[in-house]
Order: C-alpha cells, then structure tokens, then sequence
C-alpha cells in the first residue's frame, strides 16, 4: 500500500514464465512520484527483489511504500534538501523503493535484504524504513 497515496494493489505480474503487461502498468501507477503524479517504469528485478524478501521474512502483510519512481525534479529537491539523496537516484530509473513490513521488526526486513545480495540494501531506523534496489550490491 502506498502510504502517500492510500492506494492499495495486489497483483499478479508474472505468469507461465513472462511478466503481465497490464500489471506492471498498474504498479507503475502505484509507484507514482506522489509529488508530482509523474509516472515512471518500474524494473520488473525490482518487484522480483520483493517478492523474494517478502518470502525470505515470511510477511504475510502487504508492504507499506514510503517511495517507489521518483521524477528527476523530485529527486533534485530532495538531493538539495539532504546528502542522502543521491544526485542519480536509482529511484529515478524505477530500480528503488523505499519499505516497511508491518509484521516485520525493520532490522530483520534489512537483515533479510542484506542476506539476498541483490542489489542495495539502506537502513533508516529514525525514519521507520528500509531502502531497497535492484543496482549493485551496497550497504549503508
């Protein structure tokens, strides 16, 4: 569930070995810059990557989505705002999303992240999330 937004989806994106069109436009959608309404594509590795860490926690609730696309004036805001905002955000090219899991402690959900190395994995304990994208294998 998007918690900006309100919106709640659950889809099927992949079938007999091919993702689905339509839901991926959907979560497209769902991922929206809440900012801005823009519309970016979502990586498909990228919903494989939570599909694989929901699995891993054994969650059985839906994850709560802090920021998924992000428009690139957006993320340039946000990158003046804060050094933890990087200039070339994965998020702008749909490779990012930043998640909680209601049923699962934050330390766990990153622990669980870290141990598929799938791509990059940042933990916000103040903020009450975790970062996860589909780019190179990174910690922080």
């Amino acid at each position: 569930s998007n918690l900006h937004t309100g919106e709640k989806m659950t889809v099927e994106y992949f079938q007999a070995g091919r993702y689905l069109p339509d839901a991926l436009v959907a979560v497209d959608h769902l991922l929206r810059d809440f900012r801005t309404g823009d519309v970016g594509a979502i990586d498909p590795r990228l919903l494989d990557l939570l599909h694989g860490l929901g699995a891993l926690t054994g969650s059985n609730r839906p994850y709560q989505i802090i920021s998924g696309y992000r428009s690139p004036a957006t993320n340039a805001t946000l990158h003046l705002r804060s050094s933890g905002v990087a200039s070339n955000s994965l998020h702008m090219h749909g490779q990012a999303i930043d998640i909680h899991l209601a049923d699962v402690p934050l330390g766990t959900l990153r622990d669980a992240a870290l141990s598929m190395r799938a791509g990059g994995v940042g933990y916000y304990a103040t903020s009450n999330f975790v970062h996860v994208d589909c780019g190179r294998v990174r910690a922080w």
